[in-house]
């Protein structure tokens, strides 16, 4: 399939318009020098939740060496390409870049090993999904402006947050029940759950598949899990190993991988746009609006490389997610985080002042506020509120 020719200073007629936005839940005088979807991506960057994600888990905890992603470099790295993508489609690369930002704001310390043991010790009180949880981060859980908690946010960045990975209700979602704490801000704000988001979202959504499934396969090279023989016979990233190899013989292990995840995004991304202008020609959407009343998405990889994509995927989980080192990591973080919860539920005092419920609150209430403060944290924080509450000494993660 041909990459489409590259669109420069126009915009797709289907493209997000920040001067047509719904505008954010608390009105407020618009900014003399930015789009409000610049100022969605300029308040996400300056929050609180998005520094916080330089010590939360990617793959590795975050004392096992420096040269590993980290969730706010994955979330830079899911900017970029976002960001690239939807300039080439014509699309508002601010509102791709904002979406791709915070889309793993919500995420507990130690990882989708954190997330699990934290939707286990909420499960009679509504469980804990980390999309869910961005969201409460960025409609109320900020609170450094005067007159609201939350970002304020444009209505357009929080649809994309909640449905960048497709509808959440109707027969076109492929999602689990609908999420507690999702559920509870709908009922007074509504997302349009039951369809797609706009194509910036669907761009963010991607953006983050390419990113994670790249520099995966990069930090598992550099980790040992697996080096470039057990690589060879993989698609996509096998073949692109050989072509570095016959250009450049005798090139170290470091480089050869570069050169590799490199000439693999770049075939990644040719892929999406492809689709995506091919998917457009077919049903002509006009608006952003004519985008999510689609019964498919816009932005997707086409039928081929989302099949090679998905066997990658598979090597990395049997490879690098299910390997011993990464899991005994991840067993010992989910431990970590029930803990503290049980900690927290039976000795509210053992919170911090401002994060103590009151003593009438009800018991849904005082867990998803205990839910709250331990997804706040990062893996080295929950390590040393380990140690302080259980005198535990910091758990033995694996030294890589």
């Amino acid at each position: 399939m041909s990459r489409p020719r590259i669109v420069q200073n126009a915009a797709a007629p289907y493209a997000s318009r920040p001067e047509q936005s719904r505008g954010r839940l608390h009105a407020e005088p618009p900014s003399s020098t930015r789009t409000e979807f610049q100022r969605d991506r300029d308040r996400i960057i300056h929050a609180a939740a998005f520094r916080r994600l330089q010590h939360k888990t990617q793959v590795f905890i975050y004392n096992v060496g420096d040269h590993y992603r980290t969730r706010l470099t994955h979330s830079l790295e899911v900017a970029q390409i976002a960001r690239s993508a939807a300039r080439a489609l014509g699309l508002d690369e601010d509102l791709a870049e904002a979406v791709a930002l915070a889309h793993d704001l919500g995420h507990p310390p130690f990882g989708h090993a954190g997330e699990d043991a934290l939707n286990g010790a909420m499960k009679d009180w509504g469980g804990f999904d980390h999309n869910a949880q961005a969201l409460r981060i960025v409609t109320h859980l900020e609170r450094k402006y005067a007159t609201f908690d939350g970002l304020n946010l444009s209505w357009e960045a929080l649809e994309g947050m909640v449905k960048h990975n497709g509808p959440l209700l109707g027969p076109n979602s492929r999602h689990k029940p609908l999420p507690a704490a999702l559920a509870a801000y709908a009922a007074s704000h509504d997302l349009e759950l039951a369809t797609f988001a706009g194509p910036e979202a669907q761009i963010a959504a991607l953006a983050d598949d390419t990113a994670y499934i790249n520099h995966d396969l990069d930090d598992g090279v550099r980790a040992e899990l697996f080096g470039l023989d057990d690589l060879k016979d993989v698609p996509l990233v096998g073949p692109m190993l050989a072509e570095v190899t016959h250009l450049y013989p005798g090139l170290d292990v470091a480089r050869a991988m570069h050169e590799a995840v490199r000439r693999l995004i770049d075939r990644m991304i040719g892929d999406i746009l492809a689709e995506t202008t091919l998917r457009a020609a077919e049903a002509r959407p006009q608006s952003a609006a004519d985008v999510r009343a689609m019964d498919r998405p816009l932005v997707a990889f086409s039928a081929p490389m989302a099949a090679e994509v998905k066997t990658l995927r598979g090597f990395l989980y049997e490879n690098m997610y299910r390997h011993s080192r990464v899991s005994r990591d991840a067993a010992e973080g989910a431990t970590v985080v029930a803990e503290l919860f049980r900690r927290y539920i039976a000795d509210p005092v053992a919170l911090p002042d401002d994060w103590r419920p009151d003593a009438n609150v009800g018991v849904t209430e005082r867990a998803r506020r205990v839910a709250d403060f331990i997804a706040g944290m990062t893996d080295r924080f929950a390590l040393f509120e380990h140690e302080r509450l259980f005198h535990s000494r910091g758990r033995q993660f694996a030294v890589r």
